[in-house]
């Protein structure tokens, strides 16, 4: 199974670093799909979790990232909550679950529950078009094998209905 890990970095690269908390879930849902055979891709590990970031030109990242939703089973989006109650800003994962909804994959997201005030509706509402679960960050916290539950249900509910549809 392909899993594609993504959420910010960008904005998760700090004068001291990355983000701990961030590094910390990317590397144990990492840790969890490839302990359960998953192949991952992610482009906090090609990137080094930012230290390599300027080596990627915006182009390449684009292409990249486009052909691992393409060829993932499941997009697994972690988006923290900073210590102010506000998401950490992340374009490229709202278009990486943009083009995952309209790919059809299914997503496993990891942020706070329920969704912070300043998350956006379009955030909020993108189960009303993808087939979008939501695992609590505190709970992933505590019960990192919940994700590889989430990630087999989500992609057995694709598989159900792609057998539907040729049929």
């Amino acid at each position: 199974m392909d899993v594609f890990v993504g959420g910010p970095i960008q904005h998760a690269i700090l004068p001291d670093g990355f983000v701990g908390q961030l590094r910390d879930a990317i590397s144990t849902a990492i840790w969890h799909v490839e302990e359960n055979g998953g192949n991952v891709f992610s482009a906090h590990v090609a990137e080094k979790f930012g230290v390599e970031t300027a080596s990627f030109t915006p182009d390449q990242v684009s292409v990249r990232d486009f052909r691992w939703m393409t060829k993932c089973d499941v997009f697994v989006p972690v988006l923290p909550v900073l210590p102010d109650g506000t998401l950490l800003r992340t374009d490229g994962t709202h278009v990486e679950l943009g083009w995952a909804s309209a790919l059809g994959r299914p997503v496993v997201m990891i942020t706070k529950q329920p969704f912070v005030e300043s998350a956006s509706h379009l955030l909020k509402g993108l189960h009303q078009v993808g087939d979008i679960q939501v695992i609590d960050f505190d709970e992933f916290s505590k019960d990192p094998q919940c994700l590889i539950n989430r990630i087999l249900a989500a992609t057995e509910r694709a598989r159900q209905v792609l057998k539907i549809g040729i049929s």
